[in-house]
């Protein structure tokens, strides 16, 4: 008899909720609740979900929309839908290569894959394994020769856009993966509770703790060997994740990477202009999904007070919360250019590998068709505040 982590759906996957749950039962408990749990109480990243909830769409009728176009030029590209598929920490521990197998599917449906610092898969061998080079994200480490020489490896492989992630001076307390003693000095019971965890899913031992190795971090072995292990990740983050970096430093990056250059992590309007003022192409207001400070504004709540403070002078792109195409119409429509997926991708190559990822992404294209459609729009470059009904209400949740 199967273990139920290995039991499929009933149904088949029509929604990223759903892969949400498929990738709950195929995933030892640690790795699952890595990707979908917050920090503290969680209540940040429960505010990105439910406020983008409670953002409504201006439905209009009786308009000729019998063309509409879901394309959008972002830092210089053109992407086929505007999304871009986030940066995610350990995605290979998800499913064998999985940032291999996502960046396929983010280079099939037309739009760009983000490669995590902390990614299992090297940003070589993702670029390897598909004809438009990843977008890097990077944070700013205090063994600056390193991060110097990240840069390097980013523009040796084309990457185009450079991430600058600033939200991580300090790492936020995340709760499950302390229970699940991911980080810390695990007891001898913890260890065999994950032991006991990774035992009772089979599925995952066999297409990813072995079909998948090397389990290293691709971007971090060669100059970091104590990082080696995603068990090491908390060690290291410690150590060089640096909380003297000021707007000063973009300087720095800048003098090192000639190409695009974005700020992640922005949420309050005078760092917004301060991003502006330090010379950087775009940002993307984030609470970093929530897994860092708690109790901040909701992605939705934030995100039309930045794009007010800073105009037309950067491209401002956004996360937190999206889980559908009509979340996406509703962040273009509160002042992103185009937004950053993240938990949705990686439920998908956790559940069904690349072909779940492209799955996601079709959905989430027919969903922006269908919003275009019934909000009487033709362009999803032309959505704006118009398309809406109110910005996001604040509601008592008592």
């Amino acid at each position: 008899m199967p273990f139920a982590a290995d039991r499929p759906l009933r149904l088949a996957p029509a929604t990223a909720s759903d892969y949400r749950e498929l990738a709950r039962r195929r995933l030892p408990r640690q790795l699952f609740d890595y990707v979908d749990g917050g920090a503290y109480d969680e209540l940040t990243m429960r505010a990105n979900v439910r406020d983008l909830q409670e953002v409504l769409l201006r439905q209009v009728v009786m308009r000729d929309v019998s063309v509409r176009e879901p394309s959008v030029e972002v830092l210089g590209q053109r992407l086929a839908l505007p999304i871009v598929l986030a940066p995610v920490g350990l995605a290979g521990m998800m499913a064998p290569r999985a940032e291999v197998q996502a960046a396929r599917a983010a280079e099939a449906a037309g739009v760009p894959f983000v490669e995590s610092t902390v990614s299992i898969c090297s940003i070589e061998e993702v670029a390897a394994a598909t004809s438009t080079p990843p977008w890097f994200q990077l944070y700013v480490m205090r063994d600056r020769a390193y991060a110097e020489d990240l840069v390097e490896r980013a523009r040796s492989v084309g990457s185009p856009v450079l991430v600058l992630t600033v939200d991580l001076a300090v790492v936020g307390a995340r709760h499950r993966d302390t229970r699940n003693a991911m980080v810390g000095t695990p007891s001898r019971w913890a260890q065999i509770r994950r032991g006991l965890d990774l035992a009772s899913h089979p599925g995952w031992i066999r297409s990813t703790a072995i079909g998948g190795k090397p389990l290293t971090f691709g971007n971090l072995e060669k100059a970091v060997p104590q990082a080696r292990r995603p068990d090491a990740f908390k060690d290291w983050v410690d150590s060089q994740f640096d909380p003297s970096v000021t707007w000063d430093d973009i300087a720095w990056v800048r003098e090192r990477w000639p190409g695009r250059l974005v700020v992640k992590g922005v949420l309050d309007p005078e760092d917004a202009r301060r991003a502006v003022d330090a010379g950087v192409d775009g940002l993307v207001v984030s609470n970093h999904g929530g897994r860092q400070l708690d109790a901040v504004p909701s992605t939705a709540r934030a995100l039309p007070d930045v794009a007010d403070a800073v105009g037309d002078e950067v491209e401002i792109l956004a996360d937190g919360g999206v889980r559908t195409g009509l979340d996406v119409v509703k962040m273009v429509a509160l002042g992103a250019r185009a937004v950053l997926v993240g938990r949705p991708w990686a439920w998908a190559v956790a559940a069904r590998g690349e072909a779940g990822v492209r799955h996601v992404l079709d959905v989430f294209k027919a969903d922006i068709d269908t919003a275009l459609g019934l909000t009487g729009q033709t362009s999803i470059a032309d959505v704006d505040r118009s398309a809406l009904y109110e910005a996001p209400a604040v509601t008592r949740h008592d």
